[in-house]
């Protein structure tokens, strides 16, 4: 088996690299691809690095923004369903989605009702254990201004990230079994970084990964 694990910043794959250095099966079976931050660079890199190597799963984790309080600060969460919350025009003080605006059926593959529905990690065992979330994926990470209460009003998200959309649909469209584990460094809308852990958010994020990949 052959596993890929990509995520937006060397930061954030350091500390999951030094966990698997002593586990010599696991550290055969993996490939660690940084793809830079947002979806641009996120599809790129990874439609480039798929296309030379063949995969059984990848893997994107990461930090997270939470939008609810039930998803705390350090809390690792599977993202079951993502969609991009950004793509499409703003009416008003309103935001219309491609398909709202006529752009795209609401259903074209891979899309289900306009989200990235990931069924394969809802039902792997491995991920049973892990809360599972649905997602938005933005270009713009959201402040404490309308658009917070907007976002969070239309779309109804657990949690947010700048390239987890880009991920599931390069995936999706290429058949490959795929997994998107966060874990929240801060609340959505907080730019305040002494309010953010991301020391535990990436050590509760090492340790869940390690633990699926071993179950994998």
């Amino acid at each position: 088996m052959k596993i890929l694990i990509a995520a937006a910043t060397e930061m954030e794959l350091e500390p999951l690299k030094k966990a698997v250095t002593k586990n010599s099966a696991l550290k055969k079976k993996l490939d660690f691809l940084v793809t830079g931050v947002g979806m641009t660079a996120t599809a790129y890199h990874l439609v480039k690095n798929i296309y030379k190597n063949k995969y059984d799963i990848a893997v994107n984790i990461g930090l997270a923004g939470s939008f609810r309080k039930e998803i705390p600060i350090g809390k690792v969460v599977n993202v079951v369903s993502d969609r991009f919350a950004d793509l499409g025009a703003k009416s008003r003080n309103n935001f219309l989605t491609l398909a709202e605006i006529g752009l795209h059926k609401k259903n074209q593959f891979p899309f289900r009702d306009e989200k990235l529905l990931n069924a394969w990690a809802k039902r792997h065992p491995s991920l049973k254990h892990i809360n599972r979330v649905s997602s938005i994926t933005v270009n713009t990470l959201h402040d404490n201004s309308r658009n917070l209460k907007t976002a969070a009003r239309k779309f109804n998200p657990g949690i947010e990230s700048m390239e987890g959309a880009a991920f599931f649909y390069v995936c999706m469209l290429e058949k490959i079994p795929c997994v998107q584990l966060r874990a929240v460094s801060n609340a959505a809308g907080i730019r305040d970084k002494k309010k953010w852990n991301i020391p535990l958010a990436l050590k509760n994020l090492t340790e869940v990964t390690f633990d699926f990949l071993k179950g994998t």
